[in-house]
């Protein structure tokens, strides 16, 4: 795997303090496999751990338990994760390409 540079992850970092990049980079994320909670994660560090935690008005351990890919959250809980960005889990058709 090809190693960042300091100065890429430090971009990347302020970027994902815009709500709106943050948005598009999680959904970009998840379409490309990425899981939820590591996308999530990014974006929470980008922020803070303890600024985000005030954002969603949870305890800074309960979130980083909350991105821990190790760990089950509900549906509930992402969502709260989510909504500071203006985001909500959702269901959808697949769709299908013709084979």
């Amino acid at each position: 795997m090809t190693r960042r540079s300091n100065d890429w992850n430090e971009g990347l970092a302020q970027d994902l303090r815009d709500p709106d990049f943050a948005r598009e980079f999680i959904m970009a994320s998840l379409d490309e496999g990425v899981s939820l909670q590591v996308a999530l994660g990014k974006v929470v560090r980008a922020y803070g751990v303890k600024e985000y935690a005030e954002r969603t008005g949870m305890a800074s351990p309960n979130l980083l338990r909350a991105i821990n890919p190790k760990y089950n959250p509900t549906q509930q809980m992402l969502n709260r994760l989510l909504e500071p960005l203006g985001l909500q889990l959702t269901v959808g058709p697949l769709n299908k390409s013709a084979a």
